[in-house]
């Protein structure tokens, strides 16, 4: 994940001094343990500015507002007591070429300093700290004790003290072609490392995407370079020096799949670095929690699912044996109707088989007598039936279970990569399905009210209107809530999969290629994707029903015909047109 650089940070701080000052202070929510917002309101807008302490992507933008939900976080609530009302007045840094931005806030513009909010972006040790006019720390992100650190404890009630300062040279328009080649080629390395090495303010993302629009190799050794290529390296870095000093910046998407502001290999604009640095975060924070949160509830149903199979097997391995019970009954009768025949310490009786006639061998136990050995048998008959009659229904149940963690296993699998929040919405969700499930342990705190989940929405080719859940809470509003009497509710026959539903009006009929299509469609959200032909059933959604007790998602239906859907063949419908 790309970091952001002094580059980026101070284009960042350019524009909210050119577009948020002054503002006031109206609200402050912390999101997660790394990000808090303020919500800013100036004479022309109102927006949400994000600060992240975050390892890998502390940053300071506006951004998107925070997700609504209970905020019980011990630093928004220090944060939201001592600013609420006040007015933002300036965003400066600390010192020159430093990572530090002090946001100064007051009663009102032009009146003294009160408060410092200082954000430090600083990879792994970036904090933002709350400081009162005299520098004094009133709280902090992350408290530092002496015993973790001895060269810079952050505490509360300590006079706030900056980073250590960085030594490294300064680099400057002024500088002349020659001393700065001799600066970097001093000690023979690969380029990139010696311009990391010899001057501050610089990231390897800065230096790879300027050695990249000029193009140089990263580890090409300083000794091989021609002298046309250092005039075009000093080049490049004369103009990312002075994009610095005239605070003139392009910012866009390149093509390696990050960011830049000075506008070198760009392959997508951006409106502003607010909007730039928001979406790419946003993405990747998304993209990281999603593949965390996926495979932990992939590994917790998979937990569950082998369990239950494993009782199941169990179950079934015991109804297969009092399969066996008449013939114990069987034995018994036989016995009993040649007790003339048994002698003591018979271990075995030959006798003929009433219903085929043929011979039958008996195994006798030699230390019982005949009508014991047949007291035994019928003994065993009576268990293996009662035993028949317990374990049924506790099979019955196992096998619900398991259809059930198979249809959340289904709706994890659909979620192949993160695209946009909805998706991680959707795991959120199943994760809180099995919460109440008892399935997934409690957390520590818990939100007002879920979020609003849009179902995936698609066009037949005549134009009506496909719904296809996401998980099953979304598949019991869609089948149960959603649907009007006219639809058209499909799914796959005996596999887990999403319930669709295709909407019509009254009187409406639809045309086999829509058939086809929401066919096609059911088996791809399905368990089955990967297969070429899936077996896929419809009816009107009223004949559609929940059973009393039953889990989230798991319905009964009657009146069903079937048709055969093709996932493969709206592969590339669904990557393209699907719309939340």
């Amino acid at each position: 994940m790309q970091q952001v650089d002094f580059t980026t940070l101070t284009a960042a701080c350019c524009e909210l001094r050119s577009q948020w000052l002054p503002a006031r202070i109206e609200q402050v929510v912390q999101q997660d343990r790394f990000t808090v917002y303020m919500a800013l309101r100036t004479l022309d807008h109102r927006g949400w500015l994000s600060l992240s302490w975050h390892p890998q992507a502390a940053r300071i933008c506006m951004g998107t507002p925070p997700p609504k939900g209970a905020d019980t976080f011990t630093f928004s609530q220090q944060l939201r007591h001592q600013l609420n009302g006040l007015a933002l007045i300036a965003v400066e840094p600390i010192a020159d070429w430093e990572r530090v931005i002090d946001l100064q806030i007051g009663q009102r513009p032009q009146a003294p300093v009160d408060w410092h909010v200082y954000v430090e972006i600083m990879g792994k040790y970036s904090n933002v700290i709350l400081t009162n006019g005299e520098n004094r720390i009133v709280t902090a992100a992350h408290q530092v004790s002496a015993q973790q650190s001895s060269v810079r404890p952050i505490q509360t009630g300590d006079l706030y003290q900056p980073p250590p300062h960085l030594t490294d040279p300064i680099p400057t328009l002024s500088e002349s072609f020659d001393h700065w080649q001799r600066q970097v080629s001093l000690v023979p390395g690969p380029l990139k490392q010696n311009l990391l090495k010899t001057y501050r303010g610089l990231s390897s993302a800065l230096v790879l995407s300027m050695l990249s629009s000029i193009h140089l190799q990263p580890d090409r050794s300083t000794e091989t370079l021609q002298e046309t290529d250092w005039q075009r390296l000093f080049q490049v870095w004369q103009d990312w020096l002075s994009a610095l000093e005239s605070q003139s910046f392009t910012p866009g998407w390149c093509s390696s799949g990050g960011y830049t502001v000075l506008g070198w290999d760009i392959t997508r604009p951006a409106a502003d670095t607010q909007t730039l640095l928001d979406d790419y975060y946003c993405q990747q924070l998304g993209e990281q929690v999603f593949k965390q949160l996926r495979h932990q509830l992939q590994q917790k149903v998979k937990g569950h699912l082998k369990k239950f199979n494993t009782k199941a097997k169990t179950f079934q391995d015991q109804l297969k044996a009092s399969d066996t019970a008449e013939t114990y009954r069987e034995k018994a009768d036989l016995l009993m109707a040649h007790l003339h025949e048994w002698q003591v310490g018979m271990k075995t009786l030959t006798l003929t088989d009433f219903e085929s006639g043929e011979p039958r061998t008996l195994t006798l136990n030699p230390e019982k007598n005949a009508v014991q050995n047949a007291q035994a048998w019928y003994k065993r008959h009576q268990k293996l039936k009662r035993s028949r009659a317990q374990v049924q229904p506790l099979l019955e149940e196992v096998l619900s279970e398991v259809a059930y963690l198979e249809q959340v296993e289904a709706s994890i699998q659909q979620l192949e990569q993160f695209e946009d929040a909805a998706d991680l919405l959707t795991l959120h969700d199943i994760r809180d399905e099995l919460i109440l499930q008892n399935y997934f342990p409690k957390l520590e705190y818990r939100k007002e009210a879920p979020p609003e989940i849009p179902f995936y929405q698609y066009q037949s080719p005549s134009g009506w209107e496909l719904l296809i859940g996401r998980n099953n809470r979304q598949n019991d509003l869609l089948t149960f809530r959603t649907a009007a009497t006219y639809d058209l509710w499909f799914h796959t026959q005996e596999i887990p999969g999403s319930h669709v539903l295709l909407r019509l009006e009254a009187g409406s009929i639809a045309e086999p290629e829509d058939m086809q299509f929401a066919a096609n469609m059911a088996a791809y959200y399905s368990r089955a994707r990967q297969s070429h032909q899936v077996p896929v059933i419809y009816t009107e959604s009223k004949n559609v029903y929940k059973p009393k007790g039953a889990k989230p998602g798991m319905v009964i239906y009657k009146h069903e015909q079937v048709i055969w859907g093709q996932p493969q063949s709206v592969k590339d419908q669904v990557h393209g047109s699907g719309t939340g």
